[in-house]
Protein backbone atom coordinates (compact mmCIF):
# COMPACT_ATOMS: atom_id res chain seq x y z
CA UNK A 1 0.00 0.00 0.00
CA UNK A 2 2.86 2.22 0.61
CA UNK A 3 4.51 1.31 -2.65
CA UNK A 4 1.23 2.47 -4.27
CA UNK A 5 1.14 5.82 -2.68
CA UNK A 6 4.76 6.57 -3.49
CA UNK A 7 4.31 5.82 -7.82
CA UNK A 8 1.19 7.95 -7.17
CA UNK A 9 2.80 10.93 -5.93
CA UNK A 10 5.87 10.60 -7.84
CA UNK A 11 3.08 10.81 -11.07
CA UNK A 12 1.65 13.01 -9.84
CA UNK A 13 4.40 16.25 -9.22
CA UNK A 14 5.91 14.68 -12.93
CA UNK A 15 2.11 15.66 -14.14
CA UNK A 16 2.36 19.14 -12.22
CA UNK A 17 5.96 20.20 -13.31
CA UNK A 18 5.30 19.17 -17.26
CA UNK A 19 2.17 21.36 -16.55
CA UNK A 20 3.99 24.33 -15.34
CA UNK A 21 6.38 24.57 -17.58
CA UNK A 22 3.66 24.29 -20.82
CA UNK A 23 1.21 26.73 -19.09
CA UNK A 24 2.98 29.90 -20.27
CA UNK A 25 3.80 28.61 -23.79
CA UNK A 26 -0.12 27.57 -24.02
CA UNK A 27 -1.33 30.85 -23.37
CA UNK A 28 1.43 33.04 -25.13
CA UNK A 29 0.00 30.88 -28.31
CA UNK A 30 -3.47 31.48 -27.84
CA UNK A 31 -2.33 35.28 -27.41
CA UNK A 32 -0.71 35.67 -30.83
CA UNK A 33 -3.53 33.48 -32.73
CA UNK A 34 -5.87 36.27 -32.02
CA UNK A 35 -3.79 38.52 -33.51
CA UNK A 36 -3.13 40.79 -30.98
CA UNK A 37 -6.48 40.96 -28.75
CA UNK A 38 -6.73 44.02 -26.26
CA UNK A 39 -4.60 45.12 -22.98
CA UNK A 40 -7.46 44.16 -21.02
CA UNK A 41 -7.24 40.41 -22.81
CA UNK A 42 -3.90 40.17 -22.17
CA UNK A 43 -3.98 41.35 -18.45
CA UNK A 44 -6.78 38.75 -18.14
CA UNK A 45 -4.32 36.04 -19.67
CA UNK A 46 -1.40 36.72 -17.21
CA UNK A 47 -3.82 36.96 -14.09
CA UNK A 48 -5.21 33.55 -15.28
CA UNK A 49 -1.51 32.33 -15.62
CA UNK A 50 -0.34 33.11 -12.16
CA UNK A 51 -3.17 31.85 -10.50
CA UNK A 52 -2.83 28.34 -12.40
CA UNK A 53 1.02 28.79 -11.25
CA UNK A 54 -0.18 29.47 -7.36
CA UNK A 55 -2.37 26.26 -7.65
CA UNK A 56 -0.04 24.33 -8.77
CA UNK A 57 3.01 25.39 -6.20
CA UNK A 58 0.59 24.78 -3.50
CA UNK A 59 -0.80 20.98 -4.89
CA UNK A 60 3.26 20.33 -5.01
CA UNK A 61 3.80 21.42 -1.96
CA UNK A 62 0.44 19.20 -0.41
CA UNK A 63 2.48 16.23 -2.60
CA UNK A 64 5.94 16.91 -0.95
CA UNK A 65 4.69 16.89 2.29
CA UNK A 66 2.99 13.71 2.14
CA UNK A 67 6.14 12.09 0.71
CA UNK A 68 8.12 13.61 3.53
CA UNK A 69 5.43 11.87 5.75
CA UNK A 70 5.86 8.86 3.69
CA UNK A 71 9.72 9.01 4.12
CA UNK A 72 9.37 9.55 7.60
CA UNK A 73 7.26 5.99 8.10
CA UNK A 74 9.30 3.90 6.00
CA UNK A 75 12.37 5.16 8.55
CA UNK A 76 10.44 4.05 11.29
CA UNK A 77 9.10 0.61 10.16
CA UNK A 78 12.31 0.06 8.84
CA UNK A 79 13.78 0.67 12.46
CA UNK A 80 11.13 -1.45 13.97
CA UNK A 81 12.00 -3.97 11.69
CA UNK A 82 15.80 -4.22 12.60
CA UNK A 83 14.94 -4.15 16.06
CA UNK A 84 12.72 -7.22 15.82
CA UNK A 85 15.74 -9.01 13.90
CA UNK A 86 18.24 -8.23 16.58
CA UNK A 87 15.59 -9.35 19.01
CA UNK A 88 15.21 -12.53 16.98
CA UNK A 89 19.04 -13.12 16.28
CA UNK A 90 19.26 -12.78 20.78
CA UNK A 91 16.71 -15.01 21.46
CA UNK A 92 18.85 -17.52 18.63
CA UNK A 93 21.60 -16.66 20.39
CA UNK A 94 20.03 -17.70 23.81
CA UNK A 95 18.51 -20.78 22.56
CA UNK A 96 21.74 -21.83 21.36
CA UNK A 97 23.91 -21.22 24.97
CA UNK A 98 20.57 -23.51 26.10
CA UNK A 99 21.54 -26.50 24.07
CA UNK A 100 24.99 -25.76 24.82
CA UNK A 101 24.35 -26.16 28.53
CA UNK A 102 22.45 -28.91 27.78
CA UNK A 103 25.05 -31.02 26.09
CA UNK A 104 27.68 -30.00 29.05
CA UNK A 105 27.72 -31.18 32.84
CA UNK A 106 26.62 -28.17 34.56
CA UNK A 107 23.35 -27.98 36.01
CA UNK A 108 20.44 -29.64 34.50
CA UNK A 109 19.68 -33.09 34.62
CA UNK A 110 20.57 -34.06 31.36
CA UNK A 111 24.15 -32.35 31.60
CA UNK A 112 24.86 -34.11 35.37
CA UNK A 113 23.30 -37.52 35.11
CA UNK A 114 22.44 -38.54 31.77
CA UNK A 115 26.16 -38.58 30.82
CA UNK A 116 27.86 -38.55 34.61
CA UNK A 117 31.44 -38.05 34.34
CA UNK A 118 31.40 -36.34 30.76
CA UNK A 119 32.69 -32.81 30.73
CA UNK A 120 31.76 -29.95 28.62
CA UNK A 121 34.35 -29.03 25.72
CA UNK A 122 33.44 -26.11 23.88
CA UNK A 123 35.81 -25.21 20.67
CA UNK A 124 37.16 -22.18 19.53
CA UNK A 125 35.33 -20.61 16.64
CA UNK A 126 38.69 -20.89 14.47
CA UNK A 127 39.23 -24.19 15.07
CA UNK A 128 38.06 -26.24 11.93
CA UNK A 129 38.89 -30.00 12.57
CA UNK A 130 36.57 -32.29 11.11
CA UNK A 131 34.75 -33.29 15.30
CA UNK A 132 34.51 -29.66 15.31
CA UNK A 133 32.56 -29.23 12.00
CA UNK A 134 30.47 -32.15 12.53
CA UNK A 135 29.08 -30.37 15.63
CA UNK A 136 28.47 -27.51 14.60
CA UNK A 137 26.53 -28.97 11.62
CA UNK A 138 24.57 -31.00 14.79
CA UNK A 139 23.83 -27.83 16.97
CA UNK A 140 22.91 -26.05 13.67
CA UNK A 141 20.35 -29.04 12.68
CA UNK A 142 18.91 -28.49 16.46
CA UNK A 143 18.97 -24.80 16.25
CA UNK A 144 16.87 -24.79 12.96
CA UNK A 145 14.08 -27.36 14.80
CA UNK A 146 14.09 -25.13 17.91
CA UNK A 147 13.24 -22.02 15.63
CA UNK A 148 10.35 -23.51 13.45
CA UNK A 149 8.55 -24.84 16.58
CA UNK A 150 9.22 -21.36 18.26
CA UNK A 151 6.15 -20.33 17.65
CA UNK A 152 4.35 -23.46 18.58
CA UNK A 153 6.33 -23.14 22.18
CA UNK A 154 4.64 -20.14 22.81
CA UNK A 155 1.39 -21.53 23.37
CA UNK A 156 2.78 -24.73 25.71
CA UNK A 157 1.54 -24.53 29.59
CA UNK A 158 4.86 -23.36 31.19
CA UNK A 159 5.62 -24.30 34.84
CA UNK A 160 4.32 -21.77 37.17
CA UNK A 161 5.80 -20.43 40.81
CA UNK A 162 4.05 -18.72 43.51
CA UNK A 163 7.35 -15.93 42.24
CA UNK A 164 7.96 -14.25 39.29
CA UNK A 165 11.20 -15.87 38.77
CA UNK A 166 11.35 -18.28 36.10
CA UNK A 167 11.41 -22.13 37.33
CA UNK A 168 12.27 -24.82 34.97
CA UNK A 169 11.42 -28.56 35.32
CA UNK A 170 13.72 -31.38 33.77
CA UNK A 171 14.38 -34.81 34.10
CA UNK A 172 14.95 -38.18 32.35
CA UNK A 173 12.46 -41.32 31.79
CA UNK A 174 15.80 -43.72 32.37
CA UNK A 175 14.15 -47.94 31.32
CA UNK A 176 17.23 -50.41 32.41
CA UNK A 177 17.10 -53.40 31.21
CA UNK A 178 19.89 -56.09 33.13
CA UNK A 179 20.99 -59.51 32.62
CA UNK A 180 23.28 -61.02 35.39
CA UNK A 181 25.84 -64.00 35.93
CA UNK A 182 26.48 -64.04 39.11
CA UNK A 183 25.03 -63.08 42.74
CA UNK A 184 25.18 -58.92 43.64
CA UNK A 185 24.09 -56.71 46.34
CA UNK A 186 21.26 -55.00 44.40
CA UNK A 187 20.33 -56.20 40.70
CA UNK A 188 18.67 -52.59 39.68
CA UNK A 189 22.72 -51.24 40.19
CA UNK A 190 25.07 -53.49 41.53
CA UNK A 191 28.12 -52.39 43.35
CA UNK A 192 29.44 -55.96 45.14
CA UNK A 193 29.75 -59.06 44.12
CA UNK A 194 27.60 -61.78 46.74
CA UNK A 195 28.37 -64.88 47.57
CA UNK A 196 26.03 -67.61 46.47
CA UNK A 197 22.98 -67.95 48.95
CA UNK A 198 21.05 -71.67 49.54
CA UNK A 199 18.17 -70.82 46.87
CA UNK A 200 20.43 -67.95 44.91
CA UNK A 201 20.60 -69.54 41.28
CA UNK A 202 23.12 -69.10 38.26
CA UNK A 203 21.91 -65.59 37.22
CA UNK A 204 18.88 -63.28 36.98
CA UNK A 205 17.08 -60.98 34.37
CA UNK A 206 15.56 -57.26 35.73
CA UNK A 207 14.03 -54.55 34.32
CA UNK A 208 13.20 -51.06 36.32
CA UNK A 209 12.62 -47.65 35.76
CA UNK A 210 14.04 -46.65 39.63
CA UNK A 211 16.66 -44.73 38.42
CA UNK A 212 14.48 -41.63 36.54
CA UNK A 213 14.91 -38.27 37.49
CA UNK A 214 13.00 -35.61 37.78
CA UNK A 215 14.20 -32.02 39.38
CA UNK A 216 13.37 -28.41 39.31
CA UNK A 217 15.81 -25.66 38.65
CA UNK A 218 14.94 -21.86 39.98
CA UNK A 219 16.77 -18.65 38.79
CA UNK A 220 16.25 -15.78 41.39
CA UNK A 221 17.28 -12.39 41.47
CA UNK A 222 20.44 -10.62 41.50
CA UNK A 223 21.82 -9.76 44.75
CA UNK A 224 24.83 -7.75 45.90
CA UNK A 225 26.04 -8.41 42.29
CA UNK A 226 25.60 -11.88 42.77
CA UNK A 227 22.99 -14.37 40.72
CA UNK A 228 21.03 -16.34 42.43
CA UNK A 229 19.74 -19.73 41.63
CA UNK A 230 18.18 -23.09 43.69
CA UNK A 231 17.48 -27.11 42.47
CA UNK A 232 16.60 -29.89 43.40
CA UNK A 233 15.91 -33.28 41.94
CA UNK A 234 14.92 -36.93 42.68
CA UNK A 235 15.13 -39.97 41.67
CA UNK A 236 13.41 -43.54 42.59
CA UNK A 237 15.66 -45.37 44.02
CA UNK A 238 14.65 -44.68 47.88
CA UNK A 239 13.51 -48.33 48.29
CA UNK A 240 10.38 -50.63 48.08
CA UNK A 241 6.72 -50.19 49.33
CA UNK A 242 5.22 -53.57 51.13
CA UNK A 243 2.93 -54.34 48.53
CA UNK A 244 2.79 -57.07 45.87
CA UNK A 245 4.81 -56.55 43.41
CA UNK A 246 6.49 -53.74 45.26
CA UNK A 247 10.27 -54.07 43.63
CA UNK A 248 8.18 -51.74 40.49
CA UNK A 249 7.30 -48.98 42.95
CA UNK A 250 10.13 -47.47 43.63
CA UNK A 251 10.21 -44.81 46.47
CA UNK A 252 10.92 -41.36 45.80
CA UNK A 253 14.64 -39.92 46.94
CA UNK A 254 15.91 -36.72 47.65
CA UNK A 255 19.73 -36.60 45.86
CA UNK A 256 20.76 -33.51 45.71
CA UNK A 257 19.35 -29.56 46.29
CA UNK A 258 21.31 -26.38 46.64
CA UNK A 259 21.02 -22.68 46.43
CA UNK A 260 23.93 -20.62 44.61
CA UNK A 261 25.08 -17.19 44.61
CA UNK A 262 27.20 -17.03 41.34
CA UNK A 263 29.27 -13.94 41.15
CA UNK A 264 32.00 -13.75 37.73
CA UNK A 265 34.58 -15.44 39.73
CA UNK A 266 33.38 -16.23 43.27
CA UNK A 267 30.35 -18.94 44.06
CA UNK A 268 29.00 -19.54 47.40
CA UNK A 269 26.83 -22.94 47.30
CA UNK A 270 24.76 -24.32 50.17
CA UNK A 271 22.54 -27.40 50.43
CA UNK A 272 23.19 -30.85 50.10
CA UNK A 273 25.63 -31.75 46.72
CA UNK A 274 28.36 -34.03 45.54
CA UNK A 275 31.77 -34.20 47.04
CA UNK A 276 33.24 -31.29 45.49
CA UNK A 277 37.01 -32.41 47.01
CA UNK A 278 36.65 -35.63 44.59
CA UNK A 279 34.49 -33.88 41.54
CA UNK A 280 34.65 -36.74 38.93
CA UNK A 281 32.64 -39.58 38.41
CA UNK A 282 33.10 -42.53 35.65
CA UNK A 283 30.53 -42.32 32.30
CA UNK A 284 27.76 -44.65 32.80
CA UNK A 285 24.02 -44.33 32.54
CA UNK A 286 23.67 -48.01 33.76
CA UNK A 287 24.17 -47.06 37.29
CA UNK A 288 23.04 -43.46 38.35
CA UNK A 289 21.32 -43.76 41.23
CA UNK A 290 24.92 -44.66 42.66
CA UNK A 291 27.64 -43.43 40.65
CA UNK A 292 29.87 -45.81 38.73
CA UNK A 293 32.73 -47.67 40.53
CA UNK A 294 31.09 -46.71 44.16
CA UNK A 295 32.65 -48.56 46.37
CA UNK A 296 35.80 -49.32 44.04
CA UNK A 297 37.57 -46.62 44.31
CA UNK A 298 35.05 -43.80 43.73
CA UNK A 299 34.32 -41.82 46.81
CA UNK A 300 30.94 -40.59 46.77
CA UNK A 301 27.80 -39.05 48.87
CA UNK A 302 25.06 -36.05 48.94
CA UNK A 303 26.30 -34.22 51.82
CA UNK A 304 24.75 -31.39 53.14
CA UNK A 305 27.24 -28.83 52.59
CA UNK A 306 28.75 -25.14 52.46
CA UNK A 307 31.25 -24.35 50.42
CA UNK A 308 33.22 -21.08 48.69
CA UNK A 309 34.64 -21.33 45.69
CA UNK A 310 36.78 -18.85 43.67
CA UNK A 311 38.91 -18.59 40.41
CA UNK A 312 42.00 -16.97 39.74
CA UNK A 313 43.03 -16.32 36.13
CA UNK A 314 47.11 -16.95 35.41
CA UNK A 315 46.89 -16.48 31.69
CA UNK A 316 44.30 -16.27 29.33
CA UNK A 317 44.22 -20.20 29.29
CA UNK A 318 44.93 -21.43 32.41
CA UNK A 319 43.58 -20.40 35.82
CA UNK A 320 42.87 -21.71 39.17
CA UNK A 321 40.44 -23.00 41.30
CA UNK A 322 40.13 -22.69 45.30
CA UNK A 323 36.70 -24.59 47.18
CA UNK A 324 36.72 -25.12 50.69
CA UNK A 325 33.52 -25.55 53.20
CA UNK A 326 31.98 -27.62 55.76
CA UNK A 327 30.07 -30.44 55.78
CA UNK A 328 27.72 -32.65 57.63
CA UNK A 329 30.08 -35.39 59.57
CA UNK A 330 28.75 -38.74 57.73
CA UNK A 331 29.82 -41.93 58.96
CA UNK A 332 28.32 -44.43 56.59
CA UNK A 333 26.14 -45.96 59.50
CA UNK A 334 22.22 -46.70 58.87
CA UNK A 335 19.89 -44.71 60.72
CA UNK A 336 18.49 -45.86 63.73
CA UNK A 337 14.89 -44.86 63.20
CA UNK A 338 12.39 -44.66 60.28
CA UNK A 339 11.30 -41.73 62.04
CA UNK A 340 12.98 -39.80 64.31
CA UNK A 341 16.54 -38.65 63.40
CA UNK A 342 19.59 -39.79 65.83
CA UNK A 343 23.14 -38.02 65.38
CA UNK A 344 25.74 -40.63 63.48
CA UNK A 345 28.74 -40.92 64.84
CA UNK A 346 30.22 -38.13 63.04
CA UNK A 347 27.90 -35.72 64.26
CA UNK A 348 27.95 -36.83 67.78
CA UNK A 349 31.66 -35.21 67.88
CA UNK A 350 29.88 -31.61 67.81
CA UNK A 351 31.22 -30.35 64.61
CA UNK A 352 31.07 -30.57 61.39
CA UNK A 353 33.62 -32.70 58.42
CA UNK A 354 36.13 -29.63 56.80
CA UNK A 355 37.14 -30.24 52.76
CA UNK A 356 38.94 -28.42 50.63
CA UNK A 357 40.16 -28.54 46.91
CA UNK A 358 42.64 -26.53 44.68
CA UNK A 359 42.69 -27.36 40.55
CA UNK A 360 44.54 -25.95 37.85
CA UNK A 361 43.16 -25.87 34.72
CA UNK A 362 44.90 -24.98 31.12
CA UNK A 363 43.24 -24.88 27.70
CA UNK A 364 44.33 -27.26 24.78
CA UNK A 365 42.93 -26.95 21.65
CA UNK A 366 39.83 -25.79 23.10
CA UNK A 367 39.31 -28.48 26.08
CA UNK A 368 40.51 -28.40 29.81
CA UNK A 369 43.48 -30.33 30.85
CA UNK A 370 42.47 -30.51 34.71
CA UNK A 371 44.72 -31.23 37.81
CA UNK A 372 43.23 -31.41 41.32
CA UNK A 373 44.37 -31.78 44.82
CA UNK A 374 41.72 -32.38 47.68
CA UNK A 375 41.60 -32.68 51.00
CA UNK A 376 38.82 -33.89 53.86
CA UNK A 377 38.98 -34.40 57.39
CA UNK A 378 36.17 -35.22 60.31
CA UNK A 379 35.94 -36.43 63.54
CA UNK A 380 33.86 -38.98 65.16
CA UNK A 381 32.74 -40.07 68.43
CA UNK A 382 31.72 -43.41 69.71
CA UNK A 383 31.10 -42.58 73.04
CA UNK A 384 33.02 -43.44 76.32
CA UNK A 385 35.41 -40.60 75.41
CA UNK A 386 36.39 -42.99 71.81
CA UNK A 387 37.17 -40.91 69.49
CA UNK A 388 38.05 -41.42 65.81
CA UNK A 389 39.73 -39.31 63.40
CA UNK A 390 38.81 -39.45 59.82
CA UNK A 391 40.68 -38.03 56.96
CA UNK A 392 41.11 -38.14 53.54
CA UNK A 393 43.26 -36.97 50.88
CA UNK A 394 42.44 -36.85 46.80
CA UNK A 395 44.18 -36.40 43.27
CA UNK A 396 41.72 -36.11 40.35
CA UNK A 397 43.26 -35.70 36.45
CA UNK A 398 41.42 -34.69 33.22
CA UNK A 399 43.28 -34.98 30.68
CA UNK A 400 42.24 -34.16 26.64
CA UNK A 401 43.78 -36.44 23.84
CA UNK A 402 41.84 -34.83 21.17
CA UNK A 403 39.09 -37.69 20.04
CA UNK A 404 40.09 -39.33 23.51
CA UNK A 405 39.72 -38.07 27.14
CA UNK A 406 41.77 -39.56 30.06
CA UNK A 407 40.01 -39.21 33.33
CA UNK A 408 41.23 -40.47 37.04
CA UNK A 409 40.69 -39.99 40.08
CA UNK A 410 42.27 -41.59 43.59
CA UNK A 411 42.50 -41.34 47.24
CA UNK A 412 43.97 -42.26 50.40
CA UNK A 413 42.45 -42.26 53.73
CA UNK A 414 41.07 -43.31 57.29
CA UNK A 415 37.47 -43.76 58.54
CA UNK A 416 36.30 -42.89 55.39
CA UNK A 417 32.97 -44.75 55.35
CA UNK A 418 30.66 -42.17 55.10
CA UNK A 419 31.83 -40.89 51.52
CA UNK A 420 32.32 -44.29 50.08
CA UNK A 421 36.12 -45.46 50.85
CA UNK A 422 36.48 -48.67 52.20
CA UNK A 423 33.85 -50.38 50.75
CA UNK A 424 31.74 -48.67 52.85
CA UNK A 425 33.27 -49.88 55.92
CA UNK A 426 34.51 -46.71 58.76
CA UNK A 427 35.17 -47.98 62.03
CA UNK A 428 36.72 -51.83 63.74
CA UNK A 429 36.41 -52.94 67.26
CA UNK A 430 36.54 -55.90 69.03
CA UNK A 431 33.28 -56.51 71.71
CA UNK A 432 30.63 -54.53 72.61
CA UNK A 433 30.30 -50.78 71.73
CA UNK A 434 28.59 -50.56 75.31
CA UNK A 435 31.49 -51.87 76.90
CA UNK A 436 34.02 -48.56 77.48
CA UNK A 437 36.85 -51.09 77.78
CA UNK A 438 36.53 -51.69 74.27
CA UNK A 439 38.11 -49.77 71.50
CA UNK A 440 37.10 -48.50 68.23
CA UNK A 441 39.77 -47.81 65.19
CA UNK A 442 39.48 -45.96 61.92
CA UNK A 443 39.75 -48.50 59.44
CA UNK A 444 42.60 -47.50 56.80
CA UNK A 445 41.94 -47.77 52.95
CA UNK A 446 42.88 -46.77 49.41
CA UNK A 447 41.57 -46.90 45.84
CA UNK A 448 40.69 -45.13 42.82
CA UNK A 449 39.68 -45.38 39.52
CA UNK A 450 40.95 -44.64 35.70
CA UNK A 451 38.26 -43.66 32.29
CA UNK A 452 39.53 -43.80 29.05
CA UNK A 453 36.84 -41.97 26.23
CA UNK A 454 36.48 -42.12 22.87
CA UNK A 455 34.74 -39.57 21.16
CA UNK A 456 33.61 -41.10 17.76
CA UNK A 457 31.31 -38.32 16.78
CA UNK A 458 29.16 -35.61 18.23
CA UNK A 459 26.41 -38.48 19.28
CA UNK A 460 28.23 -41.48 19.89
CA UNK A 461 31.05 -42.03 22.54
CA UNK A 462 32.60 -45.01 23.98
CA UNK A 463 34.16 -45.51 27.71
CA UNK A 464 36.20 -47.75 29.70
CA UNK A 465 36.98 -48.10 33.39
CA UNK A 466 38.62 -49.94 36.06
CA UNK A 467 38.18 -49.22 39.59
CA UNK A 468 39.65 -50.32 43.16
CA UNK A 469 39.18 -50.10 46.76
CA UNK A 470 41.43 -51.67 49.16
CA UNK A 471 40.95 -51.68 53.02
CA UNK A 472 44.49 -52.56 54.72
CA UNK A 473 44.22 -56.23 55.28
CA UNK A 474 46.61 -56.10 58.47
CA UNK A 475 43.99 -53.47 60.02
CA UNK A 476 40.57 -56.14 58.83
CA UNK A 477 42.70 -58.96 60.58
CA UNK A 478 43.45 -57.16 63.67
CA UNK A 479 40.26 -55.74 64.28
CA UNK A 480 37.62 -56.81 61.97
CA UNK A 481 36.24 -59.65 63.71
CA UNK A 482 32.97 -57.84 64.87
CA UNK A 483 33.16 -55.10 62.61
CA UNK A 484 28.97 -54.34 61.62
CA UNK A 485 29.22 -53.87 58.20
CA UNK A 486 29.03 -56.91 56.49
CA UNK A 487 28.78 -60.84 57.54
CA UNK A 488 32.15 -61.15 56.65
CA UNK A 489 35.20 -58.35 56.14
CA UNK A 490 35.53 -57.55 52.67
CA UNK A 491 39.17 -56.53 51.92
CA UNK A 492 39.18 -55.63 48.27
CA UNK A 493 36.05 -54.64 45.51
CA UNK A 494 37.41 -54.45 41.63
CA UNK A 495 34.88 -53.43 39.26
CA UNK A 496 35.42 -52.77 35.52
CA UNK A 497 32.99 -51.79 32.77
CA UNK A 498 32.72 -50.79 29.14
CA UNK A 499 30.05 -49.52 27.69
CA UNK A 500 29.07 -47.51 24.79
CA UNK A 501 26.60 -44.22 24.70
CA UNK A 502 24.47 -42.98 21.44
CA UNK A 503 22.28 -39.69 21.97
CA UNK A 504 21.10 -38.86 18.28
CA UNK A 505 19.41 -35.77 19.92
CA UNK A 506 19.21 -34.00 23.16
CA UNK A 507 16.29 -35.60 24.37
CA UNK A 508 17.00 -39.01 23.81
CA UNK A 509 19.98 -41.38 24.92
CA UNK A 510 20.77 -45.33 24.25
CA UNK A 511 23.59 -47.52 25.80
CA UNK A 512 24.66 -50.10 26.17
CA UNK A 513 26.83 -51.85 28.97
CA UNK A 514 28.98 -54.78 30.35
CA UNK A 515 30.37 -54.66 33.64
CA UNK A 516 32.25 -57.37 35.51
CA UNK A 517 32.43 -57.06 39.29
CA UNK A 518 35.05 -58.97 41.41
CA UNK A 519 34.66 -58.95 45.25
CA UNK A 520 37.62 -60.39 47.91
CA UNK A 521 36.47 -61.19 50.94
CA UNK A 522 39.39 -61.16 53.72
CA UNK A 523 41.37 -64.88 54.06
CA UNK A 524 38.54 -66.54 52.08
CA UNK A 525 37.60 -66.46 47.98
CA UNK A 526 36.35 -64.02 46.18
CA UNK A 527 32.73 -63.60 44.34
CA UNK A 528 32.88 -62.91 40.36
CA UNK A 529 29.66 -61.04 38.95
CA UNK A 530 29.03 -60.37 34.97
CA UNK A 531 26.30 -57.83 34.00
CA UNK A 532 24.78 -56.54 31.04
CA UNK A 533 22.49 -53.58 30.82
CA UNK A 534 20.96 -52.14 28.15
CA UNK A 535 19.25 -48.51 28.98
CA UNK A 536 16.89 -46.30 26.96
CA UNK A 537 16.45 -42.69 28.18
CA UNK A 538 14.41 -39.78 27.47
CA UNK A 539 15.77 -35.67 28.55
CA UNK A 540 12.85 -33.08 29.00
Amino acid sequence: MRGTNWGKAVVGVSAMMCALLAGPGVVRGQSAGEGGGSAGAHDFSQTLDLATVGSLLKQLQAQVQELNTQVKELKTQQQSEQAEAAELRRELDAAKSRLVAMSGPGNSVAAAQVLPGSTAQTAPASTSTPASTEVRIAKLEENQQLADQKAAEQNQTKVESSSKYRVRLSGMVLFNMSVNRGTVDNLDFAQLATPPGPLSSSGSFVASLRQSQIGLQAFGPTIAGAKTSADIQFDFAGGFPEAPNGVTFGIMRLRTGTVRFDWSDTSVVAGQDTLFFAPLSPTSIATVAVPALAYAGNLWSWTPQVRVEHKFAVSDSSSFLVQGGILDSLSGDTPRSEYYRYPTWGERSGQPAYAMRVAWTKKTEGQDLTLGFGGYYGRQAWGFGRTVDSWAGTVDLTVPLGKFEFTSQFYRGRAVGGIGGGIGQTGLWQGPLVDPATEVYGLNSLGGWAQLKFKASPKLQFNGAFGQDNPLASDLRQFGGSQPYYTSPLSKNQSAFGNFIYQPRSDIVFSLEYRRLKTFTLDSNANAANLVTLSVGYIF
